[in-house]
């Protein structure tokens, strides 16, 4: 039987490669994105690789206002949602401070998928929650007392791993209150993509000669949203096929309660 998939991000990149991939298994897909004419170019691939249309949804994840009128849209839209791939995001070049009031980057990467996951909860019984997560979060912790940051202090770098750490707490900690759901989170790899801020950043990106396609990280996201929930750790973070340790503040049991109260907070 098809399965209902959501996937965020789903535009470009790892998002759109496991879109393919979802459509041609005969799965009911439905895609999230910013940019309305690469949303529009996306219908399109995932239509030719599935042959069928599929639903498409534009959300800016650094408004909250946005991701509640698309938890609106979908809870209106499905009664079941058997996958929940939150895969969009992104690194930020300069400190920015979204409509909310939160830095950018921990609102787009972990806040506004927190709140989504959130508000589809009631579709997501015995469903699976997959968050992109990456081993850049060694190089960041997030701060649950902070998450508005400074601008004299920020970092780009150290903002993305810090957000990346968080997904990874959101798992864990998703899987201790909500065992209804399945939740994973992975490295997708160092993938070529249009990903990063700055000539140089992206140049690395394109051309650098170790890096995963789109298509090779997206098998991982499909992997992880259908293998039987009996193979895979409930709340565990996989790189590959492996499920692996985190980093020792990304598997804090303590910081990531911390971390879901304060982002309950923030996200009203």
């Amino acid at each position: 039987m098809a399965s209902t998939i959501v996937v965020t991000g789903g535009s470009s990149g790892v998002g759109l490669a496991a879109a393919k991939q979802f459509a041609a298994r005969g799965d009911e897909v439905v895609l999230v994105g910013r940019n309305p004419q690469r949303l529009a170019e996306a219908v399109d691939q995932v239509r030719q690789a599935g042959g069928r249309e599929p639903a498409s949804f534009r959300a800016d994840f650094e408004s909250f206002a946005e991701v509640r009128a698309l938890a609106d849209q979908l809870l209106a839209g499905y009664q079941r949602i058997d996958v929940l791939a939150n895969n969009a995001g992104g690194m930020v070049g300069e400190y920015r401070r979204t409509t909310d009031g939160y830095e950018a980057t921990v609102q787009g990467n972990h806040l506004a998928p927190f709140l989504l996951t959130k508000l589809l909860l009631p579709r997501l019984d015995g469903a699976r929650v997959v968050n992109t997560a990456s081993r850049a979060h060694m190089q960041g912790r997030p701060d649950p007392a902070d998450l508005a940051g400074e601008q004299r202090k920020y970092n780009s770098w150290q903002a993305y791993g810090a957000s990346k750490a968080a997904n990874i707490l959101f798992t864990a900690e998703a899987a201790r209150r909500w065992p209804q759901v399945t939740s994973v989170s992975f490295h997708p790899g160092v993938v070529r993509t249009n990903f990063g801020t700055g000539r140089l950043t992206r140049f690395f990106y394109k051309y650098a000669p170790f890096l995963v396609t789109p298509e090779k990280a997206g098998e991982l996201l499909v992997w992880l949203a259908t293998a039987p929930a009996a193979e895979l750790e409930n709340g565990g973070y996989y790189v590959g096929h492996q499920l692996t340790r985190p980093a020792p503040h990304a598997r804090d049991p303590q910081l990531a309660a911390q971390l879901w109260e304060a982002s309950e907070k923030a996200a009203g």
